[in-house]
């Protein structure tokens, strides 16, 4: 479970200001995925990384039980100069798992070659969101943050992704940004739409797909940007 308290945060920008999260108050039930929904720049990788403990809010705070994950698939926590393994390994410590067990476990699934002895430095975006995909899937936590994890590779490794990713589901939780309604729809169960700092949670998902297109849809009519 996942509880969201008075949270709040603004960016502040050669004199601009923009409001993404303004006293949000909602919960995230356990073993249940909620998908988050909003327009680009609404706010939704920010609060995927004040869940994630990764951004300060403003204001507020995120009480949860149990462990959470980084984004999945986030990359930008990688050393430039070490190796593949020696960042997983790394990483592994820092978690507590078998740092053996994770880096098979990673070699297997990104399928990098003779790269995962290379400093990560040399990698391709492509390799380094397997990497980052490898490791989030190879340590256990209770939720799980996905912020558009299929979004990088070929078909092949989408496919891969979402079986694997599904497997690491079962009796978990997670929150979930995405711009496939596809996909949303066979990940989620819950939705929340976020906009102008405002949360609307929905315990049913079409219903919350529903707000969102409205919303992108008088977006189009206003010639304002797009998710």
């Amino acid at each position: 479970m996942i509880r969201l308290e008075n949270l709040s945060k603004t960016y502040h920008l050669n004199g601009q200001h923009k409001v993404v999260a303004q006293n949000i108050n909602a919960a995230f039930p356990a073993q249940t995925s909620v998908a988050l929904l909003g327009r680009n720049g609404a706010g939704k990788s920010s609060l995927l990384r004040m869940i994630a403990g990764t951004m300060t809010p403003d204001s507020g705070r995120v009480i949860s039980a149990g462990s959470i994950s980084w984004p999945v698939g986030f990359a930008g926590s990688f050393h430039q100069d070490l190796t593949g393994v020696q960042n997983v390994r790394f990483i592994g410590r820092i978690y507590g798992v078998d740092t053996d067990e994770l880096i098979d476990s990673v070699r297997s699934f990104a399928g990098l070659g003779h790269h995962f002895n290379l400093p990560v430095r040399s990698y391709s975006s492509g390799m380094r969101s397997r990497l980052a995909f490898g490791v989030s899937m190879g340590i256990d936590f209770d939720t799980y943050l996905v912020d558009e994890v299929t979004s990088v590779g070929d078909a092949a490794f989408k496919a891969k992704s979402m079986q694997v990713f599904g497997e690491r589901m079962q009796g978990r939780s997670a929150v979930v940004v995405s711009h496939s309604m596809e996909m949303i729809k066979s990940m989620c169960q819950h939705g929340a739409v976020i906009e102008n700092g405002q949360l609307t949670y929905y315990e049913d998902i079409q219903t919350a797909i529903d707000h969102h297109l409205a919303i992108v849809r008088a977006a189009q009519a206003t010639g304002v940007a797009l998710s």
